[in-house]
C-alpha cells in the first residue's frame, strides 16, 4: 500500500516538478575551418539537456554529435577527416559536450563545459541567446587542443562552431 502511495504521490507531482522545463527537440551544428576556408556540418545529434525555461542558468546542456556524419562537401576530405590520423572515428565515433555553469552576461548566456572530441577532453565556452524557443550559439575551439593537427601552427587550427537548437517540451 505504501509503494502504491509513493507512485501516486510522484504520479500527481511530476507535472508540477516538470513545469517551465524544456528539452531540445532538434540541433544543426557548423563549422568553418578558417585557415583553410572549409565550411561544413555534423550531425547525428543527441541530447540529454533540460532547459528550465524560468532560469536558463539552472539548465543543463547534455549532447553529443556523430563524426561520421560530418560533411563538408568534399567526399575525399570528409573521409580523410574520419581516418585515424585526424578524427579516427572507428576509436571515437562521438564528440561530447557538458555543461558545467551556465551565466547570463550581457549578450545572453555563456555556456562553460566540457568538450570531449578524440578521447580528450578540454573546457569549452559557447555564447548562447534564446530568441522565439530557439537557442543560437557560437564557439572557437582548436583542433590541435584535441590531437588533431591539420596545421602546425595552433592559431591555423582554428574552426569557428555556429549552434542552431530548437526547444521543445520536456518528456
Amino acid at each position: 500500500m505504501t509503494k502504491v502511495r509513493i507512485a501516486l504521490l510522484i504520479a500527481i507531482s511530476l507535472p508540477t516538478i516538470l513545469l517551465g522545463q524544456q528539452a531540445l527537440k532538434s540541433g544543426e551544428i557548423s563549422f568553418v575551418f578558417e585557415s583553410k576556408n572549409v565550411s561544413g556540418n555534423i550531425s547525428d545529434f543527441r541530447t540529454s539537456s533540460v532547459i528550465d525555461q524560468e532560469d536558463f542558468t539552472r539548465s543543463v546542456l547534455e549532447g553529443s554529435v556523430g563524426v561520421q556524419s560530418l560533411k563538408t562537401g568534399n567526399f575525399l576530405r570528409d573521409w580523410a577527416l574520419k581516418s585515424r590520423k585526424y578524427f579516427d572515428e572507428s576509436e571515437y565515433p562521438r564528440i561530447h559536450f557538458k555543461s558545467t555553469t551556465i551565466s547570463e552576461v550581457q549578450e545572453g548566456y555563456e555556456v562553460a563545459g566540457i568538450l570531449t572530441m578524440r578521447g580528450t577532453s578540454n573546457p569549452m565556452k559557447i555564447l548562447f541567446k534564446n530568441v522565439n524557443r530557439q537557442l543560437s550559439g557560437s564557439a572557437v575551439l582548436y583542433t590541435s587542443d584535441y590531437g588533431i593537427n591539420i596545421k602546425k601552427e595552433r592559431e591555423d587550427n582554428r574552426v569557428k562552431i555556429a549552434f542552431v537548437f530548437e526547444l521543445g517540451p520536456s518528456n
